[in-house]
């Protein structure tokens, strides 16, 4: 056994963002949750990037950079209204804060 000491272990949040301190890390969390299941309704449905493009009314290079989880030009907003255009309805529901959590989060549930 060198010399080596053991490298400490650190449980994480459950928000990778916030482990990071990054700012916005809610933010940043919530828009990759949608962005994975928008990305895999389009897998789904079987669209290429143009027709996403067309679908969405928005250039296709930008459709590659949301495939790519690159998603600095998408708002939560803009990912949700992306959602309804490929034919699913979104519910928010607003209950109390889990006591797990120092302060309330949200989080995408899916259903196929």
């Amino acid at each position: 056994m060198g010399g080596k000491k053991p490298e400490a272990v650190v449980a994480g949040s459950g928000n990778v963002f916030q482990d990071l301190g990054l700012a916005d890390s809610e933010d940043r969390k919530l828009r990759v949750q949608l962005a994975v299941r928008l990305n895999e309704l389009i897998d789904v449905n079987r669209m290429n990037q143009v027709a996403v493009a067309k679908r969405f009314g928005i250039p296709q290079p930008h459709v590659s950079d949301l495939k790519n989880y690159k998603l600095s030009r998408f708002s939560s907003e803009r990912l949700v209204r992306f959602i309804t255009l490929l034919d699913r309805d979104i519910d928010i529901v607003i209950r109390p804060r889990d006591s797990a959590h120092k302060i309330g989060h949200v989080s995408v549930l899916f259903t196929v």
